[in-house]
């Protein structure tokens, strides 16, 4: 994949046995493609398996920046929805309608229906993207990567977006058995004094919930109903208490206790693979920075995000639209210039991955959302984000590993 595929959606994979995805989605990159790409997609790495999550999250992030994304490349986003309304992560060949072959799943829905909602004039495809959300909730409330898995924090906490994006009260969307997505995320954090709060992703091989912090990070966005675009908090709210997660928003405060102390001192998550050694882990960390600016906490959120302008560069490179989606989702979480991160444009970096873009905010329009007064930046989960999940949730192709 790209540089945000979820926890969930890694687990996803393992479950139904996809033999070739996890080594492509654990490099952190797609391979090339075999043949000539769409020119609406953004990104030119194989989209296999993210095609429709970096294609929503570039489309998104270009929304929150004041960019007016290029006409095909919003009709290359709707022109992969299925007839049921639910997406793939790719569909080579558009003119073939969907069959059982055709591995919906939550992740990419929820991602192209928070992106088309932003942008607008896309009714109908949203309506009929939420509509195929809704025919698939399990009966805990919640959701999995593909309709028939477990529900996990990462696809539940990107659904929610998906759902207050449109307008739709998340707690109001309930199963045939009466619980909603919150139901869901109280089952799936975890307890305070073993696991510090956070919210857990099912191992593949026993279905134990361990601590993960992409999954946190999507479940503390859907306990608070918020999405990946969030803007800096105003006030700083005081640090969580954590305390048995009989609430979404408790749930989502224990969850915000875990990464704050989990960012520590250095301001960055780490992850490792087996055999090897830890390393900063760049997309969860700009994961956890939306998270935690969504929960109030400013100021850890702005330090993270700083450490981000300093070392995302060459992830980003390597990572594509996907990536500089998510740096433009922390920055402006952070309070920081997209434009100015670490000496960077993301946004020029962003539009660069695909086709141009139809206009770009003044700046004088740039200057008013820095204020608030500018942009509507709706939003909505959770993930998120995902991931991705996330990829959570939340799935652009980045390394998902449990903290």
């Amino acid at each position: 994949m790209n540089v945000r595929r979820s926890a969930a959606a890694l687990a996803a994979v393992a479950a139904l046995g996809t033999a070739a995805a996890p080594a492509a989605l654990a490099d952190g990159a797609s391979p090339s493609p075999s043949g000539a790409l769409p020119s609406g997609l953004y990104g030119k790495t194989d989209p296999k398996f993210d095609g429709v999550f970096r294609q929503s999250y570039a489309l998104l992030a270009q929304d929150a920046t004041g960019v007016t994304p290029a006409t095909k490349a919003v009709d290359w986003l709707t022109g992969q929805q299925c007839g049921s309304g639910g997406f793939a992560a790719y569909r080579a060949d558009t003119d073939v309608a969907c069959d059982s072959k055709a591995q919906v799943d939550s992740n990419s829905t929820a991602a192209a229906v928070q992106a088309l909602a932003a942008l607008g004039g896309e009714k109908k495809a949203v309506d009929k993207g939420v509509a195929w959300l809704k025919s698939v909730q399990n009966q805990d409330g919640g959701w999995g990567y593909t309709p028939g898995l477990p529900s996990d924090a990462n696809s539940t906490g990107i659904v929610i977006g998906a759902l207050a994006a449109t307008g739709e009260k998340p707690a109001a969307v309930t199963s045939q058995k009466g619980k909603s997505p919150y139901d869901a995320l109280t089952k799936l954090a975890l307890d305070c004094g073993k696991d510090g709060g956070a919210f857990g992703l099912a191992d593949a091989k026993t279905g134990k919930l361990a601590p993960n912090a992409d999954a946190t990070a999507a479940g503390v966005l859907g306990g608070l109903g918020k999405g990946l675009v969030v803007t800096a908090p105003k006030k700083e709210a005081a640090a969580p208490k954590c305390a048995e997660a009989d609430s979404a928003e408790q749930a989502a405060a224990n969850g915000t206790g875990y990464l704050v102390d989990a960012l520590g001192k250095s301001g960055h998550l780490t992850s490792s693979l087996p055999g090897s050694t830890d390393k900063p882990d760049v997309g969860n960390t700009a994961d956890a920075v939306v998270a935690l600016a969504a929960a109030g906490r400013g100021e850890q959120a702005k330090k993270s995000a700083e450490w981000l302008a300093g070392n995302s560069a060459d992830w980003a490179k390597q990572g594509g639209p996907a990536a500089y989606a998510q740096l433009v989702f922390a920055a402006h979480a952070a309070g920081l210039d997209p434009r100015d991160f670490g000496g960077a444009d993301l946004v020029k970096q962003l539009n660069a991955t695909g086709p141009a873009p139809r206009a770009q905010a003044s700046d004088e329009e740039k200057d008013k959302d820095d204020d608030g007064s500018g942009m509507s930046v709706w939003w909505i989960v959770g993930v998120g984000l995902a991931a991705g999940a996330g990829i959570g949730f939340l799935l652009s192709g980045r390394k998902k590993n449990q903290l």
